[in-house]
């Protein structure tokens, strides 16, 4: 158990991440550029060029040197998590718009965070950024929970945006116990001018888990005049509605918070505009929809 992750936050207790009381893993780096993401600062990874560390209010970012074997010296930045007061001067100042507030896990050093909760949650869910993107350390974790006598009564799930590939969904399979897929739009323009990537890998993932029983979400962003649900409901319907009974439609209504550039000019989703969507969805045999606890 050698493997490292990248990790963005940990959130011990999440009710909406996965079946029952799940402690969540958000792991840093995605690759989509979606211009609506809520937490942007998860897209790139530290380049460690430094320029957050002068700007840093309370000194809780450290620029540090070392040498490496082949004689090299890199640089990476330390942040002290006692000091941060969480004022995200960082991420304003970072020219690629990433954070410098990481955490390195083994996947040792992961279970041991795991066991101190393991008799309050259900399971553990691995989020992003794009978790896929760091598919060894995954893949490595949930072995090792399913080897675990305290931990393996624990689901594992994945929240993904679907762009894995088919061989990589075959590594992770047995260790896999569901996934929750982002479907950001249903054509292939309206998904590259959101995420920057075409859907043909979202449709691939959803068949295969769906196949192999393992599809327990299929997310859908709503944002009106964006996204193409409404326009597309016909074969979107049609589509969802032969997916297995059992897989979870969740609608989701898009809003500013964390969103910057043009995306905050976007309109936001309304109760009434993802109930108008719910509608015309199990009006074409789509069941098993789940609505927004929260809205605005």
């Amino acid at each position: 158990m050698s493997k490292h992750a990248i990790v963005s936050q940990i959130l011990p207790f999440s009710c909406v991440d996965g079946p029952g009381s799940r402690l969540v893993i958000f792991l840093q780096g995605c690759n989509y550029q979606c211009k609506n993401c809520h937490n942007p600062q998860t897209i790139s990874l530290c380049d460690t060029c430094g320029d957050c560390v002068d700007h840093c209010p309370e000194q809780a970012l450290t620029l540090i040197a070392t040498q490496e074997i082949d004689l090299k010296q890199k640089t990476h930045i330390v942040w002290n998590s006692t000091l941060c007061i969480e004022c995200d001067t960082c991420l304003t100042v970072c020219p690629t718009k990433s954070s410098p507030k990481i955490s390195h896990y083994s996947v040792e050093q992961m279970l041991t965070v795991i066991s101190s909760q393991h008799h309050f949650i259900n399971g553990i869910t691995v989020s992003g950024g794009e978790a896929s993107l760091q598919l060894p350390f995954v893949i490595d974790l949930f072995k090792a929970i399913k080897l675990s006598e305290s931990l393996s009564h624990l689901s594992c799930m994945i929240d993904t945006n679907g762009s894995l590939s088919t061989s990589g969904w075959h590594k992770l399979l047995p260790y896999l116990d569901g996934a929750m897929v982002d479907l950001k739009a249903w054509q292939q323009t309206t998904h590259h001018y959101i995420t920057g990537r075409d859907n043909q890998a979202v449709f691939n993932t959803i068949a295969l888990l769906a196949q192999h029983n393992k599809l327990y979400e299929v997310r859908l962003l709503h944002i009106p005049g964006i996204t193409d649900y409404d326009v597309e409901i016909d074969a979107l319907a049609t589509y969802l509605a032969k997916l297995p009974s059992d897989t979870r439609i969740k609608l989701n209504a898009f809003h500013h918070h964390g969103v910057g550039d043009i995306a905050s000019t976007w309109p936001q989703c309304t109760q009434a505009d993802i109930e108008s969507l719910a509608t015309l969805l199990s009006q074409r045999g789509v069941t098993n929809i789940a609505l927004p606890a929260l809205y605005l």
